[in-house]
């Protein structure tokens, strides 16, 4: 029962609710019901309200996060149930389009913001990465990667205590299970390396790239790889077109071994324990006449093993390189397959399975 006359409350005591509002608790003086006022008075000067209680959602399951969605499909199949494995499409945060977003005369500090096309997939990471006990981010082996790991962190407001990173350079199940056994943090060595790259290119491309535009072709970027390569080229034509030509001749003698059929080739090293100096035609006939009468001898044989290795696992470079001199492909053809070949091919196992190691790496390590 609550009393519903108006009347003067007894026995009056300030207090607080349970959710820290203030409140006046006593009872009607006529019928003795409990009376409840809200509102703050004079009685509850120097009264502290009692904390709010901190409602902590409970969280199930284990969310990883890849790059692609192809890799997201292969790893999660590898992980199995109580795993839920979405692609961050590459980088979810960049430097702004529109203006230099690098400050010069703060220590360089980079500005980043969301694309509008990467909004909604951040807000869908974000909302799992709350729901979920472990977050693991097993983005690319590299440099990259590890930058875009940070940035989904940054970008899904995820505790660097709650964030796992994960590591492995082939898609197979083994390699896959073997680097969530062993999840380490961020390395933040890392992610500066591509941050200060990210800046070099910026620094470089967003005042030399207009002037491409103006005097090649429009939407060309210069950055600092290609504007470095581009110096080293036009210095080494300028000594080219800066080369005096000067004559020179060398004389070499097909000699067959008494006894022998095979015959060998040896070339002139000395005469009369001096360097040859063979400018011109007039110099070396006379050399010829006489070596065409003189008497050959083997004065010293030198016998020893030569060791022929295979050529080193490809990196990025070398591979580019033999797929363009044996196949005549383009650099980025090359990529396009190397990477469907890295994040797996359905070879009649019942999915598609990893093939390759991580192929945009300087290592030769393979598995």
């Amino acid at each position: 029962m609550k009393c519903k006359t108006k009347r003067e409350m007894k026995d009056p005591v300030a207090s607080f609710n349970a959710k820290g509002s203030p409140v006046t608790i006593g009872i009607c003086p006529v019928c003795g019901t409990k009376l409840y006022k809200m509102g703050r008075t004079e009685a509850h000067a120097g009264l502290v309200p009692p904390e709010k209680p901190v409602k902590v959602e409970k969280r199930e399951g284990k969310l990883v996060v890849v790059e692609s969605p192809a890799k997201a499909k292969t790893v999660g199949r590898y992980l199995g149930k109580g795993y839920t494995v979405r692609a961050s499409v590459g980088h979810v945060r960049d430097l702004l389009k529109s203006q230099l977003s690098v400050d010069v005369d703060n220590n360089f500090a980079p500005k980043y913001r969301v694309p509008n096309e990467k909004k909604d997939v951040v807000k869908d990471i974000k909302k799992l990465a709350q729901k979920a006990e472990e977050v693991y981010l097993a983005t690319d082996p590299d440099r990259e990667g590890e930058s875009i790991s940070w940035h989904l962190m940054e970008a899904a407001d995820i505790a660097p205590e709650r964030a796992k990173r994960v590591v492995f350079h082939e898609i197979t199940e083994a390699a896959v299970k073997e680097a969530f056994s062993h999840p380490r943090q961020i390395n933040m060595d890392l992610v500066d390396a591509q941050q200060a790259r990210r800046v070099l290119d910026r620094l470089v491309g967003y005042s030399i790239s207009p002037i491409l535009w103006e005097k090649v072709r429009g939407r060309l970027s210069a950055g600092r790889v290609q504007s470095v390569a581009l110096r080293l080229i036009v210095e080494r034509e300028r000594e080219i077109e800066s080369f005096v030509p000067v004559e020179y001749w060398s004389i070499h003698a097909e000699l067959q071994p008494e006894g022998l059929k095979s015959t060998f080739t040896a070339k002139l090293a000395k005469i009369d324990e001096k360097d040859p100096e063979l400018g011109n035609e007039e110099t070396v006939k006379p050399i010829l006449v006489d070596m065409e009468t003189a008497a050959y001898v083997v004065t010293k044989v030198k016998r020893g093993e030569r060791r022929r290795k295979p050529s080193a696992p490809f990196t990025t470079s070398t591979l580019q390189q033999e797929a363009s001199r044996k196949l005549g492909f383009t650099a980025k053809r090359t990529m396009a397959l190397a990477q469907g070949l890295y994040e797996g091919q359905d070879v009649g196992n019942g999915g598609a399975t990893g093939l390759i190691t991580y192929m945009r790496t300087d290592s030769t390590n393979v598995s």
